[in-house]
C-alpha cells in the first residue's frame, strides 16, 4: 500500500466531501493502531496527524517490546500479563520481521550483594513464567539463566572484568525501530481502506465532528463522523481541555557500538537504591548503542521535540560506568533524545511510580479520548477504545481481528514477497518480506548504493519513504522513516541526498 503526496491529496478531498464512521486524531502508535482496528472491522476511517507519523512519543522509546516484568514486581499483575501477551502477538503474528528476541545481561559485580542478585534472578524466573502464561514459546524468547564471566564478556565486551562473577541473562522483545512499527501499522490500515492523512491539524473536536486544516495549503473544512477519537498522546489535552495528563521525560544517549565493544546483548545495570529499575545499553541498527532510560517529571507546555537535560545525561553515564571496564564521558556521546510519556495524572508521587495503565474517557461533547498506556499494548488499547465506540454509537462493525493481522512486511501479509538472496541484511531487517520490493520499484540512480559511506541505508529506501511510506520532507526521511538524524554528524552527511527525493 502506498502512502504519498498524491494519495494524501485525493483522500483529503474525499474526506471533505463525505462523512466517515471514524475520525482518529493522532498519528502515533495508538492512533494508527485504532485506524487499523477500525478498518479491519469494516468501518470507514480517516486518521489525521498535525505533523508526521510517529512525530511524538512513538519515536522516542527504548525500542523495546516489554514483557511486563517491571509491572509484575510492583504487583500489577494485569498489565504485566497483558504486556506479555501483546509482546507474543507482535513477535509471532503481527510483526515477526520487526520484533526479535534481545538478550539482557546483568553482570554480577562485587557491588551487587547476594540479596540483589537473588531478587533479579527471581524476577527473571517470574518473566519466564509470564512468557509461558502468554503462550510464547522458548524458541521465540529463550529461557533466562546464568552465564560465565567469559560468556558475559563475549556478549558485552566493554563490561568490567575485575570481580565479574558471571552474569544473569534474560530475554525481551526488541523493535528494529519504533517509528518503523508506526509506519507499518499505518500502511496496513491503509491496505484495509483507512485514509492516513499527515500535516492535517484538528481542532474544535466533538463526538461527531472536527475542524481540519491542511497544514500545506492553509485550507480548512469540517469533517463529520459517527465517532471522533482523540489519540493525540501527550497533546491529548490540547484536543480536549477536560483531560489532565502528567508527562514524564525519558532520555536516551546514542553511542557508536564500538564504544561498548560492538555488543550483541543489552548491558543491564541496576540503578542504585532502586528495586526494579535499570539502565540499558542496547545494541541498535546503524551500528549504534542506545543508553537509557530516565523518568523525570516534565511539567509545563508540551514541546514539539523534548530535550534531555545535563543532569539526565550525567545520571545515565554515571550509572552505566559502574559496569564498564573504561568510563564513558560526554565526548563519547554521538546524539541524545528524549520523549514524554503521556501518563494519567494521579496526583503526587514520582512519575516512575505512576501507573502505565490506559483509560478511555468521554467528554461532555461526546469526544472519546484514549490516554496513558504504553507502546507494547497499543493493539489492546485500540481494541478497547473501538469496543467502547461501537457500543456507545451503535456502529455496525465486525469483531476485532488484529490479533492475527500480519503487518506490511510480515511473511503472511498479502502483499509480501519472497526475500531473495543477496539483499542487504539491514534492508531485510527494516522491511522484512517487503525488502525485495523496495529495490524492485526504485527509479532513482544507483538504488542499491548506501546514502553515505558507513551508513547502511540505501538510496532506494529514501525513495521508498516518499513513494510508499508517506514522507513529505527530508526531515520525515531522516528522523522517522530512517533514524539517521539521531546523530547530527550523520544527518549533515546525508541531508543533500534526502533533499533529492522530496
Amino acid at each position: 500500500m502506498k502512502l504519498n503526496a498524491a494519495q494524501r491529496s485525493t483522500e483529503l478531498t474525499a474526506l471533505a466531501d463525505a462523512p466517515v464512521d471514524v475520525v482518529v486524531i493522532g498519528g502515533g502508535i495508538t492512533g494508527v493502531g485504532i485506524a487499523l482496528d477500525a478498518a479491519t472491522r469494516g468501518l470507514s476511517v480517516a486518521l489525521v496527524e498535525k505533523r508526521d507519523l510517529a512525530f511524538g512519543t512513538s519515536r522516542w522509546s527504548s525500542k523495546l517490546v516489554h514483557g511486563g516484568l517491571r509491572y509484575l514486581a510492583t504487583g500489577n499483575v494485569g498489565i504485566a500479563r497483558r504486556s506479555a501477551i501483546e509482546r507474543g502477538i507482535l513477535m509471532t503474528r503481527n510483526a515477526p520481521h520487526l520484533v526479535h528476541a534481545m538478550a539482557q545481561l546483568v553482570p554480577l559485580l562485587p557491588e551487587m550483594n547476594r540479596a540483589s542478585r537473588a531478587l533479579v534472578r527471581t524476577g527473571f524466573l517470574a518473566g519466564d513464567g509470564l512468557r509461558r502464561l502468554a503462550g510464547t514459546s522458548a524458541a521465540t524468547l529463550p529461557r533466562s539463566g546464568r552465564v560465565s564471566a567469559a560468556r558475559a564478556a563475549g556478549l558485552v565486551p566493554a563490561v568490567r572484568r575485575d570481580g565479574l562473577d558471571g552474569a544473569l541473562l534474560a530475554y525481551d522483545g526488541q523493535l528494529i525501530d519504533d517509528a518503523r512499527l508506526v509506519s507499518a501499522v499505518a500502511r496496513t490500515a491503509a491496505q484495509h481502506g483507512a485514509r492516513i492523512l499527515t500535516r492535517v491539524a484538528a481542532d474544535r473536536a466533538t463526538g461527531t465532528s472536527v475542524r481540519l486544516t491542511d497544514q500545506l495549503t492553509g485550507e480548512s473544512f469540517d469533517a463529520t463522523a459517527k465517532v471522533v477519537i482523540n489519540a493525540a498522546g501527550v497533546w491529548a489535552g490540547e484536543v480536549d481541555s477536560e483531560i489532565r495528563l502528567r508527562p514524564s521525560r525519558g532520555t536516551h544517549l546514542v553511542f557508536d557500538a564500538q564504544a561498548f565493544g560492538n555488543p550483541t546483548a543489552a548491558l543491564t545495570v541496576p540503578i542504585p537504591g532502586e528495586l526494579n529499575r535499570f539502565v540499558f545499553a542496547m545494541p541498535e541498527q546503524l551500528g549504534r548503542v542506545y543508553l537509557g532510560l530516565t523518568d523525570e517529571d516534565a511539567p509545563g507546555p508540551i514541546p514539539d521535540v523534548p530535550q534531555p537535560t545535563p543532569a539526565e545525561i550525567g545520571f545515565l553515564l554515571d550509572t552505566v560506568n559502574t559496569a564498564l571496564a573504561t568510563d564513558l564521558g560526554p565526548g563519547d556521546v554521538r546524539g541524545a533524545y528524549a520523549g514524554l510519556r503521556p501518563l494519567i495524572d494521579a496526583g503526587q508521587g514520582r512519575t516512575a511510580d505512576v501507573s502505565r495503565e490506559h483509560a478511555v474517557v468521554e467528554s461532555a461533547s461526546g469526544l472519546l479520548s484514549v490516554i496513558g498506556g504504553k507502546l507494547t499494548e497499543y493493539r489492546y488499547m485500540a481494541e478497547d477504545v473501538l469496543d467502547r465506540a461501537v457500543a456507545l454509537r451503535g456502529l455496525r462493525a465486525g469483531p476485532c481481528s488484529t490479533r492475527n493481522q500480519p503487518l506490511v512486511g510480515a511473511p503472511d501479509n498479502p502483499v509480501s514477497t519472497r526475500i531473495v538472496e543477496g539483499l542487504p541484511a539491514s534492508l531485510v531487517a527494516r522491511f522484512g518480506a517487503e525488502a525485495s520490493n523496495v529495490l524492485a520499484v526504485a527509479t532513482c540512480a544507483r538504488p542499491g548504493d548506501p546514502v553515505a559511506d558507513g551508513i547502511d541505508v540505501t538510496r532506494a529506501e529514501f525513495e521508498y519513504a516518499v513513494t510508499h511510506e508517506g514522507a513529505l520532507t527530508a526531515d520525515d526521511i531522516l528522523d522517522r522513516r530512517t533514524r539517521i538524524g539521531l546523530v547530527a554528524a550523520d544527518r549533515e552527511r546525508v541531508a543533500a541526498v534526502a533533499a533529492e527525493f522530496v
